[in-house]
């Protein structure tokens, strides 16, 4: 999340005539993130958030990512709710980009991040696969191996920057990968953005998933990846091992891993670990002039690829 779309007072207070949620009191922007503009507003009667869509999320793909909210929240499944507007519209526009309200989540992210918050991670995760698993709409996973080929191509054309050993490192995964990537796990709609900025816990009990803007369906197991990655890793970047057994504790909880998802996870990794690197390195190479919010370091996922290249996981299952 962050703030490339500035909106006025006047600009807000017009849009919100659509919707009957009472009148407005304050609005701030959230800086927090990279992918969309996003606004708290509160009002007399609630809190919202109002996220105005950037050019990565296509406008055709709005309604599954809303339908899949709105399945989960009638799931009791804790995470935003569409907020219509007074004509049972949900995708409306402002600034002449697609828009939605959403309802506000209390809670916040993690500071410090313990086994027991990945115990509780793991958990969610499997309850939101088990709780889509009848969810009739399918998105394909517009992030795959393809594109993050064509992001890493575009990056290529900046010819001197500071990450030019971390190219060297992504050509060769991209070839391992192509060679190694599995077939046939077992599918199903996945969050695949499950990282700390969007998980929120209220005394450090889980209270919230948001951000469903790269939902998708592709391998349940490749969205266990992207999550270990986020959440299992210390600030040097070495798997922390508890964290690991309790983030897949939490997720076996509910849905059993396979042997074959558990044969193919260090691959999943290091796929996962290859997808945030390379779109770390192109929100660095192309930030967008006057966006408030500073681009995340590449060399964090770097780090983790690397270890994942010298480490099989399996050895800790």
């Amino acid at each position: 999340m962050a703030v490339y779309s500035p909106i006025s007072h006047d600009e807000l207070l017009t849009f919100l005539t659509q919707y009957n949620i009472g009148e407005l009191q304050s609005f701030e922007g959230i800086l927090e993130g990279i992918e969309n503009t996003n606004y708290k507003i509160l009002t007399s009667t609630n809190a919202y958030i109002l996220t105005i869509f950037e050019k990565r999320v296509k406008k055709e793909d709005l309604p599954f990512f809303m339908n899949l909210k709105n399945h989960l929240a009638n799931k009791n499944f804790l995470c935003p709710k569409p907020i219509p507007d007074n004509n049972g519209t949900i995708i409306n526009s402002l600034k002449d980009k697609p828009c939605v309200l959403i309802s506000f989540l209390t809670g916040s992210k993690a500071k410090v991040i313990t086994p027991h918050h990945c115990k509780q991670v793991g958990k969610n995760l499997s309850l939101l696969h088990h709780e889509t698993s009848d969810f009739t709409e399918e998105r394909s996973n517009s992030l795959d191996y393809t594109q993050w080929k064509t992001i890493f191509e575009k990056c290529q054309t900046i010819p001197n920057h500071n990450y030019i050993q971390l190219c060297d490192i992504i050509e060769k995964e991209f070839f391992f990968l192509k060679n190694n990537w599995p077939i046939s796990l077992p599918q199903g709609i996945i969050h695949a953005d499950v990282f700390q900025d969007n998980v929120f816990f209220i005394d450090n009990q889980f209270s919230g998933l948001i951000d469903f803007y790269f939902s998708c369906k592709d391998y349940l197991a490749y969205d266990i990846a992207l999550t270990i990655n986020a959440w299992c890793f210390d600030e040097k970047k070495i798997l922390n091992q508890e964290k690991l057994q309790q983030l897949l504790a939490g997720y076996e909880s509910l849905r059993e891993l396979k042997t074959d998802e558990k044969d193919s996870l260090s691959i999943l990794l290091r796929g996962a670990a290859l997808r945030i690197l390379v779109t770390r390195l192109h929100d660095q190479l192309f930030h967008p002039p006057g966006a408030y919010v500073t681009p995340k370091d590449p060399n964090e996922y770097g780090n983790i690829l690397t270890y994942h290249q010298h480490n099989n996981i399996k050895t800790l299952l």
